[in-house]
């Protein structure tokens, strides 16, 4: 029986939907957007939608605790300028990430998905982890550093993704023996896994089955950080361990 993995499945995704976004890119203007939002939404917006619907199943098959709901995976066409200084107001892309079920709302580590006039991105990781979540998947890799490169160095991850990327520091952070044998992985301060296509794959009958690939690569390293996330979470703190010790 055929694997549902290999099962061709066309791309929603159309040479209109790049035609809209590069022309959004030179026309980046809320009156420009505003009297063609229609063809926005048949031609960018639906696309995506219909392609979050197709990967629920597949994506649940491999990694259930992600969610592909356009309700909460798409992202808006506009930006936040207000601590910016680019004040275009568009996005040029067309963007969705899918997040873990077992965090609240813009936290833990998921999958990501960028279609942009240029190229396509698809992967996932940890972008932007705040102090407290570092300190706790570096302390998570110091145990368990094998388990890290086992899934960094898997057959499937490195066919689909090369290395695990992300921001590092120069050495090895603070409280860590500097010949620690996970010393390359603690240097990270970002832990990021994908591959970038030019634009026109997103239109590829190739397409999605290439992002069900990354994306199956990629899901371990996801479950491994959240995992030191909510491991975190379920350890006591220290100021509940000292009124219990009382």
């Amino acid at each position: 029986m055929p694997s549902p993995f290999t099962q061709p499945v066309r791309s929603p995704f159309t040479g209109k939907t790049l035609a809209f976004l590069r022309a959004l890119k030179r026309n980046n203007d809320r009156e420009w957007f505003r009297a063609r939002k229609a063809e926005y939404e048949q031609h960018v917006r639906g696309p995506m939608v219909v392609l979050l619907d197709q990967l629920a199943p597949d994506l649940h098959r491999f990694a259930p605790d992600l969610i592909s709901d356009p309700r909460v995976c798409l992202y808006r066409i506009y930006r936040d300028t207000r601590f910016s200084e680019d004040k275009t107001p568009l996005k040029t892309h067309v963007a969705a990430h899918f997040p873990s079920r077992k965090f609240p709302k813009g936290e833990g580590a998921g999958l990501y998905l960028e279609v942009t006039p240029q190229w396509v991105w698809m992967g996932g990781g940890l972008y932007r982890p705040s102090s407290t979540d570092l300190q706790a998947i570096r302390a998570a890799i110091a145990q368990r550093h094998r388990t890290l490169q086992r899934v960094v160095t898997s057959a499937a991850f490195t066919r689909a993704v090369g290395e695990l990327g992300g921001e590092q520091l120069l050495r090895v952070p603070r409280g860590y023996a500097k010949d620690h044998p996970a010393a390359d992985y603690l240097r990270h301060k970002q832990f990021l896994a994908g591959c970038e296509f030019p634009a026109d794959f997103s239109l590829s009958p190739r397409f999605y089955a290439e992002l069900l690939n990354v994306f199956r690569a990629v899901s371990p390293l996801i479950a491994f950080l959240n995992q030191a996330l909510l491991d975190r979470r379920a350890a006591p703190s220290t100021s509940r361990l000292t009124m219990l010790g009382s």
